[in-house]
């Protein structure tokens, strides 16, 4: 069972940036590839980023690709979401997640609590 925690949310106005991060204990993390997502009140769940389990592909939404940066450092059981030249429309809760046979979008196992971003106009 892998336990995901993720942090770094907050409160930015847009252009700016922020950096996520997504803590695993409990689990083969440093085995699987992990994916970060986000959802807004209302709607489903959103593909942010993917990265396999030894950070060599990275796989992004058209929406961030460009923007955001998804890598990983396995000896501290910890992946990233880099986000710049953020926009208000990337307002949402980011979660991170991760799983024993995840395609790229799919496959997805384990999830965090999420983390809050706002972005301001």
């Amino acid at each position: 069972q892998v336990q995901l925690v993720e942090s770094g949310g907050g409160l930015v106005q847009a252009g700016g940036s922020l950096r996520l991060s997504c803590a695993a204990s409990g689990g083969t993390f440093s085995s699987s590839a992990m994916g970060w997502f986000r959802q807004v009140p209302g709607k489903e769940r959103e593909f942010v980023a993917h990265i396999s389990w030894n950070g060599g592909h990275t796989y992004y939404a058209d929406s961030v690709k460009g923007r955001f940066t998804i890598s990983r450092d396995n000896a501290k059981n910890t992946g990233y979401l880099q986000m710049d030249i953020l926009k208000p429309e990337d307002t949402a809760v980011y979660y991170c997640a991760t799983g024993r046979k995840v395609v790229v979008k799919e496959g997805y196992d384990y999830w965090g609590q999420g983390t809050q971003v706002t972005v301001s106009a």
